[in-house]
């Protein structure tokens, strides 16, 4: 069982929904990730989602896309990803971490790294430094056989968006592949976008839950406490992203002193996770 498997299924035994933050690695400070990925988990994250940046990130609202602009004008690409993963390896060695992109940086990396198709020098170096699974975002289950094998060889999960509108054919691909939990993109339109309607959520889910045999994560759209309890009545995680990264770079914005940004957006994050934690467990 993968270290996100057995998280989800504590917490389904425990009868709590999980938390799962995701960050721009890289953003709002080059060296702050490994300190920021540790103050989420100390505030109540079950798995984290780190972003690759990426120069066009077609999900990804303007926050998200912001910080990959931040990240990439940083220096960071997906060798100092992995890096990062490493040393919140070093501090933290139970919290399932996943990494979050798209086609693009997985096979430059391996045109560099010498790997021989289907992201194997990617999926090599990614589980040697720590990481437990992969979503990416342009990699449709029907054209990723290879990739999800080499996956499941080194005992990664493969993650994949459904949308409002999958239709039932696409879940049904999904389900065959998808291992660890399925992300429920819950608006049409990209992070940060539109109000989100519980109701019309959770009407969807048991459609999703038909075809897909994994844990449904739900994001898009979850900003606050209130929320995050509503979509946990009937997901099985909850997936806050643009709101924490607004957080993270308002936090940071006036501490010229690297040391004073990292501690700051460490704050930021742990506070911020135990208060949707909190709401969550309330």
């Amino acid at each position: 069982m993968s270290r996100i498997a057995a998280t989800l299924a504590a917490l389904k035994a425990q009868g709590r929904t999980a938390l799962i933050p995701y960050v721009t690695a890289g953003d709002p400070c080059a060296d702050g990730t490994p300190a920021i990925m540790q103050a989420l988990a100390d505030g109540g994250a079950d798995i984290i989602e780190l972003g690759v940046p990426f120069s066009d990130p077609m999900a990804d609202g303007p926050v998200i896309q912001k910080a990959s602009e931040r990240a990439l004008a940083r220096g960071i690409g997906a060798p100092q990803v992995l890096a990062m993963v490493r040393e919140f390896r070093a501090r933290n060695a139970t919290t399932p971490v996943v990494l979050m992109g798209y086609a693009n940086p997985i096979e430059r990396y391996d045109q560099r790294a010498g790997g021989d198709g289907a992201g194997s020098a990617f999926i090599r170096d990614a589980a040697a430094a720590g990481v437990d699974g992969l979503l990416v975002v342009d990699y449709p289950p029907e054209e990723c056989e290879a990739f999800a094998a080499r996956l499941k060889a080194v005992g990664l999960d493969l993650i994949f968006l459904l949308a409002p509108t999958s239709t039932d054919e696409r879940m049904q691909q999904v389900g065959r592949i998808a291992t660890g939990y399925v992300y429920y993109v819950s608006l049409k339109g990209v992070t940060g976008a539109g109000h989100l309607d519980v109701a019309a959520v959770a009407a969807m889910l048991p459609r999703i839950r038909a075809h897909v045999g994994v844990p449904v994560g739900v994001g898009f759209g979850i900003r606050d406490a209130a929320t995050a309890r509503a979509v946990a009545a009937v997901a099985d995680a909850v997936v806050i992203g643009s709101r924490l990264i607004q957080i993270l770079e308002s936090e940071t914005r006036h501490n010229a002193a690297p040391a004073e940004r990292i501690a700051s957006a460490a704050a930021a994050a742990r506070a911020f996770m135990a208060e949707i934690r909190t709401a969550l467990d309330a």
